[in-house]
């Protein structure tokens, strides 16, 4: 996955909408931008959405489901997974713990749908709270239904209460670069892609080009996006361009033909096994973005 775009999920026509917008992963939120007397109609549209897209899109379909601490929860799983889901993205998860918990839920929500044992993943946000932020490094190992690792700024600025993420150049403070980084870290601990977060301003799109390559640079592979527009620019960014796939395929070939070398010599350069790790990961990521 690339590209994963956010659609309010009580709304039929956004949703509807989201079909054309050529995302990887589309999520429909039953948090954020659903008000609290609107949850039990969003359910409604957006299991009833997920059964129709199925046979229309080739993107995954995930819900973004209420947090543990609301009580929420498990309403929702219990309309949706009727309806199939991907995937389960868990906001304000808190360590390890809550998703294995959310796994146990989605276990009995598949038994009694007739879905396979371990189909539906999840995807939790991991630093919305501080304690999520300190927790992130217990997702290792904490299930096999893991499918990526992702942060998020807003809801972090309001339970610190801190007045902005970002400083006036764009460029994220301290606290937030910590928050970021940890995921990047969580991400590669627990062996699973490090997503992105969204970027509200999405009028200013060479603001977030520049963003997207930093992530890129940094270590991501996927981001989150709020509106459709966001999305032809981080398919375009998170796709290994031509010149890095030769690249890579240089390095893997080179060490191939070498047997069992440490290190290999490519255009007077020495490339180690790190560098033989790092161009797989790029092929793997190019053969991904080529399939979707």
């Amino acid at each position: 996955m690339r590209s994963l775009l956010f659609v309010p999920g009580v709304s039929q026509r956004k949703l509807e909408k989201a079909i054309g917008s050529q995302s990887d992963v589309l999520i429909a939120d039953l948090e954020d931008s659903v008000s609290l007397d609107s949850k039990a109609e969003a359910r409604r549209i957006t299991a009833a959405f997920l059964q129709s897209a199925r046979s229309r899109t080739n993107a995954q379909l995930y819900v973004r489901v209420n947090d543990l601490a609301t009580g929420l929860t498990e309403d929702d799983l219990a309309v949706v997974m009727r309806a199939r889901p991907d995937g389960i993205m868990l906001p304000k998860a808190e360590g390890g713990n809550d998703v294995a918990r959310l796994a146990a839920a989605l276990r009995v929500h598949e038994a009694e749908n007739g879905i396979e044992d371990g189909r539906t993943r999840i995807l939790p946000i991991i630093t919305e709270t501080a304690l999520g932020v300190l927790n992130a490094a217990s997702y290792r190992g904490s299930s096999d239904r893991l499918a990526g690792l992702t942060w998020g700024a807003e809801d972090l600025s309001a339970h610190i209460g801190a007045l902005a993420a970002r400083h006036e150049d764009g460029s994220y403070t301290p606290l937030f670069q910590l928050a970021r980084n940890m995921t990047l870290l969580a991400a590669a601990a627990a062996g699973v892609p490090a997503i992105d977060t969204v970027f509200p301003n999405f009028s200013d799109t060479e603001a977030f080009a520049r963003d997207c390559q930093l992530a890129v640079r940094d270590g991501f592979v996927a981001r989150m996006a709020i509106h459709p527009v966001q999305v032809d620019t981080i398919n375009t960014v998170f796709t290994p361009s031509d010149e890095e796939v030769e690249k890579a395929r240089a390095v893997v070939e080179a060490f191939s033909a070498a047997g069992n070398a440490g290190v290999v010599n490519i255009g007077g350069r020495m490339y180690d096994r790190p560098h033989l790790a790092l161009a797989e990961r790029v092929l793997a990521r190019a053969a991904e973005a080529s399939s979707a």
